[in-house]
């Protein structure tokens, strides 16, 4: 069974009724409103551009913002674009950040694409 199935997959629904409606080429910013519409509308808890405080040993040493975090278990990156690799790091540098495990990926690209990240709590301790 996935982690945070149930969520990941309204997600994943609401992400293509957003991009259905809206299609390619916005910014990501309106993609980001859209889909944060979509979400709550299916009773979804969310967030934009939380903070993701990055540190190294014990000093704050870089900052990023996730784009959304839904129901604090899930960190959602969006791309206007096609994906590529450093995209996937991206995500997964989040997840490494904080105590959430699970992340989507999603292009709203030509064609839509998503990707699953996973970054567990047991690989977090042991990088501890």
């Amino acid at each position: 069974m996935l982690l945070h199935k149930e969520i990941t997959d309204k997600i994943i629904n609401c992400f293509y009724t957003v991009y259905n409606e809206l299609g390619y080429g916005f910014l990501e910013k309106v993609y980001e409103n859209a889909l944060k519409i979509e979400l709550e509308n299916e009773g979804l808890n969310c967030e934009t551009q939380k903070p993701i405080n990055v540190f190294y040993d014990g000093y704050e040493v870089g900052k990023y913002f996730a784009d959304l975090i839904i129901e604090n278990k899930i960190i959602i990156e969006l791309k206007a674009c096609p994906l590529i690799e450093e995209h996937e790091f991206q995500l997964l540098n989040y997840l490494k950040a904080t105590d959430i495990e699970v992340g989507l990926l999603l292009s709203f690209g030509k064609e839509p694409k998503f990707k699953r990240k996973i970054f567990t709590k047991d690989r977090k301790e042991n990088r501890i």
